[in-house]
Order: C-alpha cells, then sequence, then structure tokens
C-alpha cells in the first residue's frame, strides 16, 4: 500500500511538471541551465548570473577561469515555488529555491524567474545568496566566521541589474531591513562568535542574518575602519579565535556595536556599480531540447535532487517507459541508467549507459552511472580485485575524456577503499586535486580530511575541516567536522610538542 501511495505521490509531482512544453538548456561558461520559458527570457537570466558572477570576479581581482563543463552550477527552474517545495521535501511553505553543492554536479531548483525588469524576484535572490557561498569557497578555502559567511552572502545576494549591463553590490534588502526592525538583536559577541551564537541561539526569530549584512557592509565601506576587514582575516588565517581576531581588528567590541547601529541610521549607503565595459561574461548557447529530451527532464530533475530507496522504486516505471520510447536518445539513456542505479538495478544501469555511450561516446554521466553500477558490483564480484580495477579503468576513461571533472578523481580513490587496500600516492593526490576543483562539497572535504589524519598530517587535517566545521548550513557532517577538527589541533600540536622536545 505503501508503495502504490508514493507512486500516487509521484505520478501527481511529475504532472507538475510541464513535460512536453518547449525545454532549452543555456549553456555558459559558469552555469547550465534548464528552463520551459521563453528563449529570450533564458537569455536574459543566464546573462545576468554570468554578469553577477563576473562582477564579484572583478571586485576581488581574481583570473576569469572558467570549470570543467560538468563541474558548473546546473540550475532548473520550474513552474512555481509550490513544484520546488515538493521537490525540497522539507514542508516549508516559504522555500523559494534551494541549491546543493555537489562536486561535479552543484545544482540549484527555483521557480521561474521573470525577466524583463531589474528588481530581484525573491527567488533570484535566493539563488544569488547562495551563489555567493558558493563563489567565496571556490575562490578560498579558508574558514570563515558564520557571520562573516552570511554577511558576505548578503552583500553580493542584493545585486542590482542595470539595464545597460551594469551590476551594483552591497544594496539593502528590504527583508533584512524588516527584520532588523522587529526581530531580537544577537549581542555583539554571541554575533562574532560562531559556535557561542550555534550553542545559545535563541528559539526566537532573530537579526542574525540583518546584523551580519551590517557587519560586514560598514567594515566593507566605512572610512573610519578601513583596512580593518583585512586584518581581521589575516589574524583569523594565523590562528586567532574569532573574538581574539575581532577584538586585535576592531577595538572595542562594545565601540564596534555602538558604531553599527549608527551606521544602521543612515538614510543613504554606499553601494558598488561594476560598469558594462568591466565584465565578461563569455557565449551564452541556447538549443530547444527534443521531444525526448523534454519527457525525460522531470525524471532527471528528480534523480539529480536525490531519491530513497521507495521513491526510486517509484520514478523507475516513468523512466523506463520514456527510456523505451527512445532507445537510442543518450540523454534519455543516460537519464535512465541514473534512474535504474538508484533503484539498485547495476546490469539494467550498465546496459542503459551503453546505449548512452553507443550514440555519444563522450557521455560523461552515462559513463559515470556505469562506473558507479561497477563499483557497487565489485563488492560481490567472485574475481573481487579484477572488479575493482575493471572500476578503475572506467574511471580513468571518464577523466581522460574531462580531465578536471572532480568525480572520476574522487571514485578513482574510493575504488582503493572498496577494494580494502590503501590508496596509493597518486590516489591521494587525486582527491587533493578534485577539492581544489570543488572546494564546496562537504563529502570530499571530510574524505580529504580523514585521509590526512590517517597519513599523521593532523595540521593539515585541522585547516582542511575548517571551512566544514563552520559550514553556513549547519548539518550531522559539519558537527561531526567539529570534533575531529579539534581532534586533529590536539594531535598536531602534541606532535609539534614532541617534535619540540
Amino acid at each position: 500500500m505503501v508503495r502504490y501511495f508514493l507512486l500516487f505521490c509521484l505520478t501527481m509531482l511529475l504532472a507538475g511538471f510541464p513535460a512536453q512544453a518547449a525545454w532549452h538548456e543555456a549553456s555558459s561558461d559558469h552555469f547550465l541551465i534548464y528552463s520551459d520559458q521563453k528563449e529570450s527570457d533564458i537569455r536574459d537570466f543566464a546573462e545576468r548570473l554570468e554578469r553577477y558572477h563576473d562582477a564579484m570576479r572583478f571586485l576581488f581581482n581574481r583570473p576569469a577561469e572558467k570549470p570543467s563543463p560538468s563541474n558548473r552550477v546546473t540550475i532548473y527552474a520550474l513552474d512555481s515555488a509550490r513544484d520546488v517545495r515538493d521537490l525540497a521535501g522539507k514542508g516549508n511553505k516559504y522555500l523559494q529555491g534551494f541549491y546543493v553543492p555537489r562536486a561535479g554536479g552543484s545544482f540549484a531548483i527555483i521557480p521561474e524567474v521573470r525577466t524583463g525588469r531589474y528588481e530581484l524576484s525573491e527567488s533570484e535572490s535566493v539563488l544569488l545568496h547562495e551563489y555567493a557561498h558558493h563563489f567565496l569557497l571556490s575562490a578560498s578555502a579558508r574558514a570563515y566566521p558564520l557571520w562573516f559567511s552570511e554577511g558576505y552572502a548578503e552583500f553580493f545576494g542584493t545585486a542590482k541589474f542595470g539595464g545597460d549591463g551594469s551590476v551594483g553590490l552591497g544594496l539593502s534588502s528590504k527583508s533584512r531591513a524588516y527584520e532588523l526592525a522587529v526581530a531580537k538583536d544577537v549581542p555583539i559577541e554571541l554575533l562574532l562568535d560562531t559556535q557561542a551564537y550555534q550553542a545559545n541561539k535563541s528559539k526566537r526569530y532573530d537579526s542574525f542574518y540583518g546584523q551580519s549584512w551590517a557587519l560586514y557592509h560598514m567594515l566593507h565601506f566605512s572610512k573610519e575602519r578601513k583596512g580593518q576587514l583585512d586584518t581581521y582575516l589575516r589574524a583569523l588565517a594565523t590562528g586567532s579565535s574569532e573574538i581574539a581576531a575581532a577584538t586585535q581588528a576592531f577595538g572595542d567590541l562594545s565601540q564596534l556595536d555602538r558604531d553599527l547601529a549608527s551606521y544602521l541610521k543612515k538614510r543613504k549607503i554606499t553601494t558598488y556599480r561594476i560598469p558594462p565595459e568591466y565584465l565578461k561574461t563569455g557565449a551564452i548557447d541556447i538549443r530547444p531540447l527534443n521531444a525526448a529530451e523534454a519527457e525525460m527532464m522531470p525524471v532527471r530533475i528528480r534523480s539529480k535532487r536525490g531519491v530513497d530507496d521507495e521513491e526510486a522504486a517509484a520514478l523507475l516505471p516513468e523512466a523506463r517507459a520514456i527510456g523505451a520510447k527512445y532507445p537510442g536518445d543518450p540523454f534519455t539513456q543516460a537519464a535512465l541508467a541514473e534512474a535504474e542505479f538508484d533503484a539498485g538495478n547495476d546490469k539494467e544501469a550498465i546496459a542503459a549507459a551503453d546505449r548512452a555511450i553507443a550514440v555519444d561516446p563522450d557521455r560523461i554521466n552515462a559513463h559515470i552511472q556505469k562506473g558507479y553500477a561497477l563499483a557497487r558490483m565489485a563488492s560481490d564480484a567472485d574475481d573481487f580485485d579484477a572488479a575493482w580495477k575493471a572500476v578503475r579503468a572506467q574511471f580513468v576513461k571518464v577523466n581522460r575524456i574531462e580531465n578536471d571533472n572532480p568525480i572520476p578523481l574522487m571514485q578513482f580513490y574510493l575504488s582503493y577503499k572498496g577494494q580494502g587496500i590503501s590508496p596509493p600516492e597518486i590516489a591521494v593526490h587525486g582527491i587533493e586535486r578534485a577539492l581544489q576543483l570543488a572546494p564546496y562539497d562537504p563529502q570530499l572535504r571530510w574524505m580529504n580530511a580523514n585521509q590526512y589524519m590517517a597519513d599523521g598530517k593532523y595540521d593539515w587535517a585541522a585547516v582542511t575541516l575548517g571551512p566544514l566545521a563552520n559550514s553556513p548550513h549547519p548539518s550531522s557532517l559539519s558537527e561531526a567536522a567539529q570534533g575531529l577538527m579539534k581532534e586533529a589541533e590536539a594531535k598536531a600540536a602534541a606532535t609539534a610538542e614532541q617534535g619540540g622536545d
């Protein structure tokens, strides 16, 4: 009965997707967008995102680098916020979009963005906020205090796109202004101390995000406090605690709090306007999806969002029906391979992947799903060692197709773990490189830190764990990272003391 109910719910969810609508794919340097909006709207949206990325890059004088195709952020724009909330599955009636950081597959799911106007929709603000987190971690793998991470994301998440191609940054947010007016204030000492704030966070709605935005804004623009933010970040980088770094850089914290209160009373605030001639967005290629791709798109989105065993079983009949209808379409067969793998059907997943690869030998997702299925089958293979060698050979093939895709580097390393042998140096270097390519992936960061612990590189482990332990999105993994980081720091200190003796 439960399975039939799940199948009914999934059918209703898929019915909400416009499977036969004119889906388009917009491909740019940093984003891959799927939407059933008009081509002109999708192009405008893609251009705005690229301008946003380049405005941050310009402001921080970062080099203009392009990620590998599979390591771009994929955005699925659905018909409504209700569709987004159904996929999120968290029961949040106010959710306007969400972002999942994932090596080789970061994605965001949002409602359609209405272009033709220059004030952000709520869903676009959510996306820009989350992409600011993504950019910050991509630009620097340092651990930042929670207030800084959120203040940074709020500062950039209110971007304004001028009709002349310019981008405005550092604008105020109506929602944060309301929050600052009505929500409970966070004492400055708690605001500046991540662990203290999380330990003493009230169940009441507080103004943490608004205060974080205001503090970042003030430190960024205030002439009286010029250079203090850089001093603060240097102190953190050299090992000072959050409060010690704040006191060293900002001086008396009570005075900082008073200055912040005065700053918030200003009628006008300073902002940035990045002229269009300083921004480079690159080419944006838009193509309509064919009938097979459009019909499979709801299945693909659901698979990418993630399914449990029962959801995978409920989704599979739809995937198989579409796959049987279009046996020669590589997009459809790669999506079917993923659905088969999610449902536990390894041989069927490999068969679908092989059909995709036969038509398109470089179809990355098909190769990856085949590798996943081979790895799961290897655990019970009669010729155990040969099976794991085949897994490694498959992911070496993926690496040759797309050298800077972090997934094959991760899976090459994990194949040794699955085989029960210590990963060789080349595999360890592989996951280190993968983390350079995808520093926002929490599982990959955890993987590297544990390898450093095993190798006795405790100081490296502690540094690697910092961004995860201080994640702006707390989870069971970030809590585990906090514990392991303390252990790593203690062992690093003990090792240094022994070396001193």
